[in-house]
């Protein structure tokens, strides 16, 4: 095993950790918390380190399981991901403002359709699709098996594609 450093192996999870947690707490307060708690756990659990086989997996694991404790606590499950403060809009795909305005409205509508699923579907969508990690990844994080991985990757991608249909049909 190789020597895991608190510095170069585990602070740079830190961005990772806070999507993680801001998409389970839907809160970038209660994220910010999470990701602080995770970071000193995975610290007062150093003399373990050499054991574990992934310490990225072991740091996702305990995010997503404080986040959710955390979420339990509060019952937060209503409130929603506004468009987040610090993302400065992007206009390069488009040219006019019109343009401008379809492209944040329909990135609007996939976020409030995302923040309507499942936590179980919410959580694999942003871990195979915003961190780009494998589907056993995503299974050891989770402590599910890799089918069910994909089976909830599968139905939340069904479910934001009919959603987001309807909404541009009909509006939400």
């Amino acid at each position: 095993m190789k020597k895991i450093s608190f510095q170069n192996d585990i602070l740079p999870l830190k961005n990772k950790l806070y999507r993680l947690a801001m998409r389970i707490t839907l809160n970038p307060e209660d994220a910010e918390d999470t990701v602080q708690e995770t970071l000193m756990k995975v610290w007062n659990r150093r003399a373990q380190w050499e054991q574990i086989e992934s310490i990225e997996a072991f740091c996702m694991t305990t995010c997503r399981n404080i986040a959710l404790d955390k979420t339990r606590k509060m019952g937060n499950n209503e409130q929603s991901l506004d468009a987040d403060e610090h993302d400065a809009p992007d206009y390069s795909h488009s040219a006019n403002p019109e343009e401008q305005a379809i492209q944040q409205d329909r990135i609007r509508v996939v976020k409030e359709i995302l923040n309507g699923l499942p936590e179980k579907q919410r959580t694999v969508m942003q871990l195979r699709d915003f961190e780009g990690k494998s589907y056993k990844e995503i299974g050891a994080i989770m402590n599910i098996s890799e089918e069910q991985v994909k089976v909830n990757i599968f139905r939340a991608r069904q479910a934001i594609k009919q959603k987001y249909i309807l909404a541009e049909e009909y509006g939400l």
